[in-house]
């Protein structure tokens, strides 16, 4: 289907009111494939009945989506189908296209068997084959880091190609002149606030200053509670967020289960260098000595960070489009309806109908 629009649906558990990077990512995807000139529709949890996510009550889940879904994909008949996540959602959109005989991509967001472990005494191959069955039928499954690609095929998932991220860099920017009324230097988290996230790991670490920790979550309370020398103050947004970001000398990213890590790149594109442990997602966005310091001593790749220069993080953050990354999702699509059977699956190819069109 080159050179011509396309109509693409995509699935997803996680959306607005949300704040995470998966939300991020999805939203800005559809807005940059809508200004190509694509029509996009969105099979979303927005007016169905759910419950909180255990342990989580910030996510919600839906209740039974199958009928909802069905009379979505028989409505939209999307010429493209992604399914983003793997909840209630996704999966009766991955079971009704399988019944259907459907080609269709998924995508992989969040570290579940990491992420999990955190929480339940479950040993990672049992969440590995969960994954295994749920992304074996789709044509391709798309990662964003070629770390997360070489660790998901060694646990036995297949067809995985690469998903990059962009950057807000109009957003997020250096603000000269800015300044924090807290003691320097100023360290800087921002996200979830949750155990799979290690929060608490910048909590202890032992560096001079001012620790802010921005983003809610289920563990907030208790470290607000046992950690009276850090300054938690909630979800930040935008303008008020990239303030922030570029007031402070330093950003902390200290979790260990992040299949990439978008924030850091609003970080770098505020001018701020990374401290973070060499682990998937940090270890395929920090450049090592020039945008952040990679350490398993999280103090020490703080103290690292510290001393890098502000410049090479923007020019880094510069590097990362969402057009760029809207391109390679597009190009990793295939058609619902295959015309013929064929041994690799046939990509779309779609690209901007103007070469350099920007995303709003």
């Amino acid at each position: 289907m080159p050179g011509r629009a396309v109509k693409i649906g995509i699935v997803t558990d996680a959306w607005r009111p949300q704040t995470n990077g998966v939300v991020t990512t999805l939203a800005r995807t559809t807005d940059c494939l809508r200004a190509f000139g694509h029509e996009v529709t969105l099979m979303t949890p927005a007016g169905l009945r759910s419950i909180p996510c255990p342990t989580y009550p910030e996510i919600r889940l839906a209740l039974r989506p199958g009928r909802h879904v069905r009379e979505w994909l028989a409505h939209e008949r999307p010429e493209a189908l992604h399914i983003a996540t793997e909840g209630p959602i996704g999966l009766a959109a991955r079971n009704l296209a399988v019944r259907a005989g459907l080609r269709f991509t998924t995508s992989y967001h969040t570290q579940f068997p990491q992420y999990l472990r955190a929480r339940y005494p479950v040993p990672e191959s049992f969440w590995y084959l969960l994954l295994r069955a749920f992304h074996a039928p789709a044509a391709r499954t798309m990662v964003g880091t070629r770390h997360v690609r070489r660790e998901l095929r060694r646990n036995g998932l297949r067809h995985l190609v690469q998903w990059t991220r962009g950057v807000d860099t109009t957003a997020f920017r250096p603000q000269p002149g800015t300044r924090l009324p807290y003691p320097g230097p100023i360290l800087i988290y921002v996200g979830r606030v949750a155990v799979e996230k290690s929060v608490e790991d910048f909590c202890l670490a032992k560096a001079p200053g001012t620790k802010l920790v921005v983003g809610g979550g289920p563990a907030l309370e208790d470290l607000r509670a046992r950690y009276r020398d850090v300054v938690f103050t909630g979800w930040k947004y935008r303008e008020e967020l990239a303030r922030l970001l570029a007031g402070a000398d330093c950003f902390v990213f200290p979790s260990r289960t992040d299949t990439f890590g978008l924030v850091m790149l609003e970080a770098m594109a505020c001018g701020l260098p990374v401290a973070a442990y060499p682990v998937t997602g940090p270890i395929d966005v920090v450049r090592e000595g020039l945008t952040g310091c990679l350490r398993e001593d999280l103090t020490q790749a703080i103290e690292g960070a510290l001393r890098l220069d502000r410049g090479p993080c923007r020019e880094q953050a510069l590097e990362y489009r969402w057009e760029n990354a809207t391109r390679q999702f597009l190009d990793n699509l295939v058609e619902v309806r295959a015309h013929a059977p064929a041994k690799r699956p046939r990509s779309l190819r779609i690209q901007a109908a103007v070469k350099g069109t920007r995303c709003p």
